[in-house]
């Protein structure tokens, strides 16, 4: 396994007729707020029909977390989970 890079997966299902602000906050507040950090190399943003929100971040190390969602835009809280690249 290689470990020079780290993915962080980091899913939440939003409050459904909150879906929208949950990808506005996490597009124009939430990922830029982490993507200043020097160890940051990309983001991408997922939505779903059943309201869920993914990003999937990658670092040279040390994953920066995403901050809570606002108030009332989360169904539950947000998970995530970190990954390294597996050499096949």
């Amino acid at each position: 396994m290689s470990g020079d890079v780290i993915v962080r997966m980091w899913e939440v299902r939003a409050v459904p007729d909150r879906l929208t602000d949950m990808i506005t906050w996490v597009c124009d507040t939430a990922l830029p707020d982490i993507e200043v950090s020097p160890l940051h190399i990309a983001s991408e943003v997922f939505s779903s029909t059943d309201h869920r929100v993914v990003v999937i971040s990658k670092w040279r190390s040390q994953p920066v977390a995403l901050p809570e969602p606002p108030a009332g835009y989360a169904a539950r809280p947000p998970h995530s989970w970190d990954f390294t690249q597996v050499d096949r």
